[in-house]
């Protein structure tokens, strides 16, 4: 039989935390950041939990 494979494209975008959490990075943080206010820029830089609806993908992709 196969050996199952963690998605590497997942791997890359999500963080699974001591605790067996999952934090992800918020979007639209790349680039056109002046025309955004400050305080969003600001909230834009911290890591979140992925939501509930798309915690069990997640995890299968991630092999967990």
């Amino acid at each position: 039989m196969r050996k199952q494979k963690t998605s590497k494209s997942a791997a890359k975008r999500f963080k699974v935390t001591g605790t067996g959490k999952i934090m992800r990075r918020r979007s639209h943080a790349r680039h056109i950041l002046t025309k955004k206010p400050r305080k969003r820029v600001r909230k834009l830089v911290d890591s979140v939990l992925v939501s509930k609806a798309d915690k069990a993908n997640v995890k299968r992709m991630l092999k967990i």
